[in-house]
């Protein structure tokens, strides 16, 4: 993750510890958890009004790479499936 490992982390939670308390950081991680989710719903929305489904689909060999797209996602799935 970034180039981070496990000492790194480890420090960085503890700073953000000292700083915070135990009391604060469920509270901040609450906070990030929503503020993110809320930006991921506004991009959802503002693509939807603006119409950019339709408008990308009209591109040139958007349609083929959507269809790329979808096989290698199964195929994700069936190397899921036989794998278990």
């Amino acid at each position: 993750m970034f180039g981070l490992g496990t000492p790194e982390l480890v420090v960085i939670l503890a700073i953000a510890f000292l700083l915070f308390g135990g009391k604060k950081l469920p509270e901040i991680g609450s906070g990030l958890g929503k503020a993110i989710s809320s930006f991921k719903k506004g991009l959802g929305e503002v693509e939807d009004t603006a119409g950019l489904g339709e408008m990308t689909k009209k591109l040139p060999g958007v349609r083929e790479v959507a269809a790329v797209h979808e096989k290698i996602d199964k195929a994700k799935d069936i190397g899921k499936v036989l794998t278990k």
